[in-house]
């Protein structure tokens, strides 16, 4: 009787998870076909899938569309479209996995200056290294200066015995205003006609998305996901304090940086591609949150997924604010995460 009772459990919890599943890639694609279609030219969701099933399976499309429209949604709208769902899965994994392993709910690659390195790293390949090993030249240096970041942050944290999460926190805030003004440093000094371009960078933008380049972050992201994805029972068990988590055989302190470091991968390739997209990896695990429980075997796939449609939305509605100008994505999610922090603060109190 029992042990039919606990089948007829599972079932109905992969029953449950099956249909969840069905339902988020269902809400995933629709969301990327409709991103796709709108902007300064709207395209109808018809020659949307049309375009795209042609391109798969030459032949299978059926339908008319100009010449135009067909390299508005496959050049240009598409590829765009996906890397932003890549980058907003990847910022919402890394939000979810910083959360747990600092057991601080204000954790976020943003506010721990993980970014920041990114963006001093990419900064200075863009303006004084130059691409001196190609395509690779930016993740490269922007997982340098994101690891940096985050070993500065630790040692930071270290020396000044900041060991509450809230002072961690504390600690990255500092380190990224450090240097974000060794960025800005950079900026002044490299050549004033690139400026421009990297300005509009740090503000966020995924507007020079490009096929051949969706595949670096694509091979960072489903490793470093799959990888923490697989830890999940022991960042659950970091929930319960670090000696609890001692107790269960957990090496903390390596344990802890490896998913630091992992984080500081994962980000600096994201802001590679996209510049500084902040606050993602900080709303996203809290929305996810009220919705699947506190089990990170949960939350960490919930929090990639519910970041990729979020940014691909914030994305689209940045095409149209200001049509056909393309307002910085950076400005559209800072905009959310202020309105979330005033939400968050009103709830806790």
């Amino acid at each position: 009787m029992m042990e039919a009772a606990q089948s007829a459990g599972r079932l109905r919890r992969i029953g449950l998870g099956t249909g969840l599943a069905g339902v988020v890639a269902a809400v995933l694609l629709l969301s990327v076909a409709m991103a796709v279609s709108v902007g300064a030219v709207s395209v109808p969701l018809a020659t949307v899938w049309g375009v795209a099933l042609e391109r798969v399976l030459p032949g299978a499309g059926a339908g008319e569309w100009s010449a135009g429209q067909a390299a508005i949604v496959w050049d240009i709208r598409f590829p765009r479209v996906v890397l932003a769902g890549l980058v907003g899965a990847g910022l919402g994994l890394v939000g979810a996995a910083l959360q747990a392993v600092t057991r601080n709910p204000l954790a976020d690659p943003h506010l721990l200056g993980i970014s920041s390195g990114g963006a001093f790293g990419a900064i200075a390949a863009l303006l004084h290294t130059g691409m001196f090993l190609g395509l690779l030249t930016v993740p490269l240096m922007a997982f340098g200066g994101a690891l940096v970041a985050t070993l500065l942050v630790l040692g930071v944290a270290r020396v000044a015995q900041a060991t509450s999460a809230d002072r961690l926190v504390l600690a990255g805030v500092a380190v990224s205003f450090v240097i974000m003004a060794g960025a800005n440093i950079l900026i002044f000094l490299g050549d004033p006609r690139a400026t421009h371009t990297v300005v509009f960078w740090m503000l966020g933008g995924l507007g020079l998305a490009q096929w051949d380049h969706l595949i670096w972050p694509l091979a960072v992201l489903l490793p470093c996901g799959l990888w923490l994805w697989a830890q999940a029972g022991r960042l659950n068990a970091l929930a319960l304090g670090d000696e609890t988590a001692a107790s269960l055989g957990i090496e903390v302190g390596r344990f802890r940086l490896a998913v630091f470091v992992m984080a500081a991968l994962v980000t600096g390739v994201m802001v590679a591609f996209s510049g500084l997209i902040g606050f993602v990896g900080l709303m996203m695990p809290h929305l996810v949150r009220l919705v699947v429980g506190g089990d990170n075997l949960r939350v960490l796939p919930a929090s990639a997924l519910a970041g990729a449609v979020f940014l691909i939305w914030a994305d689209a509605a940045a095409r149209v604010a200001l049509a056909p100008e393309d307002l910085p994505i950076g400005v559209v999610t800072g905009l959310c995460g202020g309105l979330f922090f005033l939400w968050l603060m009103a709830r806790r109190a």
